[in-house]
């Protein structure tokens, strides 16, 4: 495992990552819940998501270490759709979705942003990461470029910011799993993108 923090910017720029937890935790044991409370305050405190994530990031990587829960809640991977998810928390009117995903392996992501800030934590199995950048014509509004790729391993934190545009490709021989946690999506902006058609399409 390699434990790496890394951060795609508004411009799907993959980089190393910079975080620090400075929260006095105490003695109590490091549950859901708690994550949650930590999480809300986060939200409410801080408006800039790039700070959201260089303090929500280290929450994530403490509750990965401390729930075996989190570590086996997940689904099998549907057959035919190559992937699962297990919803883990979502309340009506809370800006907060956290999840586990899973894919087949070889199952390939189409190409997408989420529209918000989002963190994804490799359980198992490896994930490459292709980026894009919207990059516009007059004949194709909707055009996009690659702007490099990055593969993370067990232990290693991606966290996205609102504009990042990415796919997903699952390389292992066992399915990948992952814990996401997603902020409210502003479902109007966000897109799957067709690279041969150059068209965006609501997703």
């Amino acid at each position: 495992m390699s434990d790496q923090d890394w951060l795609v910017t508004n411009k799907s720029e993959c980089q190393m990552f910079a975080t620090s937890d400075t929260t006095d935790y105490g003695q109590n044991p490091y549950r859901l819940h708690r994550f949650l409370t930590y999480l809300e305050d986060i939200i409410w405190q801080e408006e800039d998501d790039y700070l959201r994530l260089q303090k929500i990031c280290p929450l994530v990587r403490r509750l990965l270490n401390s729930s075996e829960w989190i570590l086996t809640n997940f689904l099998p991977p549907d057959p035919d759709m190559g992937w699962s998810v297990q919803v883990l928390y979502d309340e009506p009117d809370f800006p907060l979705t956290v999840q586990t995903v899973v894919w087949s392996p070889q199952s390939i992501s189409q190409i997408h942003n989420h529209a918000t800030w989002g963190i994804v934590a490799l359980i198992d199995g490896q994930e490459k990461n292709k980026f894009w950048q919207r990059s516009p014509t007059p004949n194709y509004p909707d055009r996009i470029v690659q702007t490099g790729e990055h593969t993370i391993t067990a232990g290693d934190i991606l966290c996205l910011m609102p504009d990042a545009i990415h796919q997903i490709e699952a390389i292992a021989d066992e399915p990948t799993i992952s814990f996401n946690v997603y902020g409210v999506t502003d479902y109007a902006k966000r897109f799957q993108f067709d690279i041969a058609e150059q068209t965006a399409m609501i997703f």
